[in-house]
């Protein structure tokens, strides 16, 4: 009877460890398929993207804007001094 529960006890603990070893063999083969991130995320991180570009690329002309306005301002005072 005891060698009985010995030799099951040994089964159990191998299929559990062989279902263990093939849980993560899958998983790393996800891994590194997706590379580690879901199809939801990937979309989330592409839409972040591009709206941090479009803010780079706002601010890129709002600063072009600005140095017009300094430029139209220095010649104005330029004129006001001339005067």
């Amino acid at each position: 009877m005891t060698g009985a529960l010995i030799v099951a006890i040994c089964i159990g603990g191998a299929i559990l460890l062989v279902t263990t070893i093939g849980l993560l063999i899958i998983g790393i083969i996800k891994v590194s398929k997706t590379g580690g991130i879901s199809k939801k995320d990937k979309q989330a991180q592409t839409d972040e993207t591009q709206m941090i570009q479009d803010i780079y690329h706002g601010l890129s002309k709002m600063e072009e804007r600005v140095e017009a306005l300094e430029t139209i301002l220095i010649e104005r005072q330029r004129k006001d001094f001339n005067k």
